[in-house]
């Protein structure tokens, strides 16, 4: 990977590609309580600072594709923007949250400093357009259904809305019923387009409806697959961290143990130094 070919972006006072060392962006799947947002980005934030990597704060407001009806979707968008706005003042850290329709870019961007488009929607053109023109950074997740090289469309879309601050996230493709597979060579494909990449390494991991009414997923595999994407050279982890998983009300089988991030961390640090030499 020619590290040093791809564009970089500012978000706050970060830099992300380049040379640069990998940004974090993690935090819990969706918004349970301020009270597990607080916990988890205040420990990140700490282990961030004493490992020399920038942390972005992630939560959703809403989990507007899960599986069942009855499954638990967040406290919307108005609560949301206040909670999130709680965590990014107090801990003076940029923060991401997704956007599932075109109305919502507005209204989320007077809060957040970057805006996820789910993989889902990666190719709706007006909720690409309306998040293009807000001019924050933009993490766009890779469609399980697309090939790398098909986010070619999507990257000339944020062009021509005159927003090029934007990142490619890979995070997985569909591999038969309720399994995805990660191929790394995405990840060098879609470095070609000149923006940071990003790999979303707890999401890779998951059976969607696995369990039926909810999605399942593999732990097991997400520090590996960590492992492996920074041996690539990518710009940005993407992690979903939790207390307590097994009690998480959206992802818990593939989020990861806070009190296992740090010496996740410690390793993925060293596997970064000696790929960009930082």
């Amino acid at each position: 990977m020619l590290i040093d070919k791809v564009n970089k972006i500012k978000i706050g006072n970060y830099e992300i590609g380049g040379n640069n060392r990998f940004t974090l962006i993690a935090g819990p799947c969706v918004m349970e309580s301020l009270e597990i947002m607080d916990e988890v980005a205040g420990k990140v934030k700490e282990i961030c600072d004493n490992l020399g990597i920038n942390y972005i704060f992630k939560a959703s407001f809403d989990k507007a594709n899960r599986s069942s009806i009855y499954s638990y979707r967040g406290p919307g968008i108005e609560e949301g923007m206040k909670m999130l706005k709680t965590i990014k003042d107090k801990y003076k850290i940029p923060v991401i949250t997704d956007v599932h329709e075109a109305w919502q870019c507005e209204k989320v961007v007077e809060v957040a400093d970057v805006l996820q488009i789910p993989a889902f929607l990666c190719r709706q053109t007006d909720l690409l357009i309306a998040a293009a023109n807000t001019g924050k950074a933009i993490n766009i997740k890779k469609g399980q259904f697309l090939a790398p090289w098909d986010m070619k469309n999507i990257v000339i879309k944020f062009e021509e809305s005159n927003n090029k601050n934007i990142m490619l996230c890979e995070r997985g493709s569909t591999f038969g019923y309720n399994n995805m597979v990660v191929d790394m060579r995405a990840l060098l494909e879609m470095r070609k387009f000149g923006y940071p990449v990003v790999f979303d390494v707890t999401h890779a991991v998951q059976k969607p409806g696995g369990l039926g009414t909810a999605t399942s997923g593999d732990r097991e595999y997400v520090f590996p697959l960590l492992r492996a994407g920074l041996a690539v050279g990518v710009d940005a982890i993407f992690a979903e961290v939790h207390p307590n998983p097994v009690e998480a009300k959206s992802d818990g089988p593939n989020m990861l143990y806070l009190k296992d991030l740090e010496e996740i961390l410690k390793v993925a640090v060293k596997i970064d130094k000696i790929v960009k030499g930082n």
